[in-house]
């Protein structure tokens, strides 16, 4: 479905980048079709250009005529001046994809032509080796056909996963958020492979290999976690002393309220920020 499609990045941060580089090793769009563009810092778009076979363009240069898929991918705080400056440019059919971490569909389709196609997505840092996890969710105004092609495209990065934007708080606290966890798990656990006597390599190693072991076994058997858990724990072994002492020291609990904490917080930032950029384009039509 992309086939000769053209995508312009607005924004040459790091999650432009890491779906520029699924995108040109998945060669499912041309190299010559992919341009990027930034607020200032030409010597970005130079070596983004260099390094993937791609068009890097100022902004005052950046022409959307015959831009089929627009990536706002600013930093959120720039999202007002950025939007500002490609609402005359933009055409009824061309889809917007938006990774501006809390702003909303509805937000963006207020401040961009009527009818405009809107779909917020949500990556995580994992995109970079092409193995994120992202929720998208289609706007009022987007068709199932467009919904399908922001699937196959960011399919470039990792598995995707449509979600109602309703959801996006607890997605943003589980998987957004969730690479986190992990490597504070793993902290802890290179700590006391150290303390024992492992080296550094061979213990990020044993650790690594371990959480992909377990994430697989999640995926192929279909098993619910809670019976993978007890398949592996013998009564009176070691792991179900590990268990213990994680239930006694409220591992279960925390982990609990790190995923609320933080699903919390990214609702307290979507009305923050949104707040922020509505009162900026007030002030703009004062």
């Amino acid at each position: 479905m992309l086939g000769q499609k053209s995508i312009a990045f607005i924004g040459a941060g790091s999650m432009a980048e890491a779906m520029i580089s699924g995108i040109v090793t998945a060669k499912n769009i041309e190299q010559t079709n992919i341009i990027v563009t930034n607020r200032s810092k030409n010597e970005r778009l130079t070596e983004l250009q260099e390094k993937y076979g791609i068009i890097g363009v100022k902004r005052e240069n950046l022409n959307l005529d015959n831009i089929d898929i627009i990536v706002l991918a600013m930093k959120p705080k720039d999202a007002e001046t950025s939007l500002q400056s490609i609402i005359d440019k933009l055409k009824p059919n061309q889809l917007i994809l938006s990774i501006l971490a809390g702003v909303t569909t509805s937000f963006i389709e207020q401040n961009l032509p009527l009818g405009q196609q809107v779909i917020r997505v949500m990556p995580n840092t994992s995109s970079m080796i092409g193995e994120s996890a992202t929720a998208i969710s289609a706007g009022k105004h987007t068709s199932k056909q467009n919904l399908s092609l922001a699937e196959e495209l960011l399919q470039c990065i990792g598995e995707v996963y449509v979600i109602p934007e309703e959801k996006m708080d607890i997605f943003t606290g589980i998987a957004g958020s969730g690479p986190a966890y992990f490597y504070y798990l793993m902290e802890h656990m290179e700590k006391e492979g150290l303390k024992g006597g492992l080296n550094t390599q061979i213990t990020r190693k044993i650790i690594a290999q371990t959480i992909v072991g377990a994430a697989k076994m999640l995926q192929e058997q279909g098993e619910p976690p809670k019976v993978l858990r007890e398949k592996v724990t013998s009564p009176n072994g070691t792991t179900a002393a590990g268990l213990a002492a994680l239930k006694m020291h409220g591992g279960g609990n925390a982990i609990s309220e790190a995923i609320k904490q933080a699903t919390k917080r990214s609702k307290e930032i979507s009305f923050q920020l949104e707040k922020s950029l509505m009162d900026d384009f007030k002030t703009k039509v004062i």
